[in-house]
């Protein structure tokens, strides 16, 4: 059995609630809910396409780091405190999965900060030499 592999982005709730944002383990990788904060600068965009885009970029960082894709996604968790704000959020969605789309579902929950619009927790098969 392979190991168990933890890939920590950084983000200050990392330590501060203690989880990391991905885990490589049982031939997936399991990433952890991750809301839109700027990788840059940490700011919150006040759009939730940018904050999509910008937890899909951090989601994407963790898995190049074991080396797995978005293509190969099979689940995939959105959580909204405001249910409109989902389909401004699809097209960008159906970009960064393309034609290899994992299971879906979107939760209508309050989130951590009233500043955060959405986030994304995302389980994908690991890759075949992990």
């Amino acid at each position: 059995m392979s190991p168990v592999k933890r890939v920590f982005s950084g983000t200050p709730y990392e330590a501060r609630i203690g989880y990391c944002r991905a885990v490589l383990a049982g031939g997936f990788v399991h990433v952890a809910g991750t809301t839109g904060a700027d990788l840059e600068t940490g700011d919150m965009p006040d759009d939730v396409v940018a904050q999509c885009r910008n937890a899909l970029d951090r989601i994407g960082s963790a898995l190049a780091e074991v080396g797995a894709r978005f293509e190969d996604a099979v689940r995939v968790r959105y959580i909204l405190p405001n249910p409109d704000d989902f389909e401004p959020c699809w097209p960008l969605l159906r970009e960064r999965f393309g034609d290899n789309p994992p299971v879906a579902t979107m939760i209508v929950s309050g989130l951590l900060d009233p500043s955060m619009k959405i986030e994304i927790e995302l389980m994908v098969l690991a890759p075949p030499d992990a």
